[in-house]
């Protein structure tokens, strides 16, 4: 007989694991053999043909995290901007909570004990299949990576605003022209563990059967 799992468990790390802003602990260093057993988690994710062409640049220099700041900040200001002009124009409410702590983000982004870059071999080119395999082949491994980390105690965050300036951040740490930068997520522990699922949609309202529903 095939060993079972806790289901009351992996549901709860699918569904507990947040974006983490405000409650990233800066004062606590985290060590890099715990980032390290996270990445060892994340490269059993899938990828296509297995070739595993994932690349990972953990960044804790201060001196290069504050330059990735900068760039972040120099992207997200004028992002943000044009968020909060559109959630007046559109009346939507509850948006705020998640303005302030973008905001708290990108004002501590320095401070953050880690920051992870995963990387792809490569660059996508070629039709939507190809595009979507290309990127099909690394998301999969980060957000292992931050399911990981969620439970060992470490809160991370998704964010690509710095791809904006990808050439400056590729000069920063020296990556070769021929790697593609996904994402940067800050990693810290987190301060209190009362995490709980977010409000989504029923999945019946999003789920559709043998073809689309209008």
């Amino acid at each position: 007989m095939t060993d079972s799992f806790d289901l009351n468990q992996t549901d709860r790390l699918l569904t507990t694991t947040r974006a983490v802003r405000k409650r990233l602990d800066l004062t606590r260093p985290v060590p890099r053999d715990l980032i390290m057993d996270c990445i060892r988690v994340a490269s059993q994710a899938p990828a296509g043909s297995n070739l595993q062409r994932w690349r990972w640049i953990v960044v804790d220099d201060p001196a290069l995290k504050s330059g990735l700041a900068d760039l972040y900040r120099r992207a997200y200001e004028p992002y943000i901007a044009s968020q909060k002009v559109a959630v007046d124009r559109s009346g939507r409410t509850g948006a705020g909570a998640i303005m302030d702590s973008s905001d708290y983000l990108s004002s501590i982004l320095h401070e953050v004990p880690a920051m992870v870059i995963p990387c792809s071999l490569g660059t996508p080119v070629g039709n939507q299949g190809q595009v979507a395999g290309f990127y099909g082949s690394v998301l999969p491994a980060v957000w292992s990576f931050m399911l990981a980390a969620r439970s060992r105690g470490l809160g991370t965050a998704w964010t690509t605003l710095h791809l904006e300036y990808e050439a400056e951040a590729r000069a920063l740490l020296g990556i070769p022209d021929t790697v593609t930068q996904v994402a940067l997520t800050p990693v810290a522990y987190y301060t209190g563990d009362t995490f709980k699922p977010g409000t989504r949609r029923a999945a019946e309202e999003i789920t559709y059967f043998n073809g689309w529903k209008s």
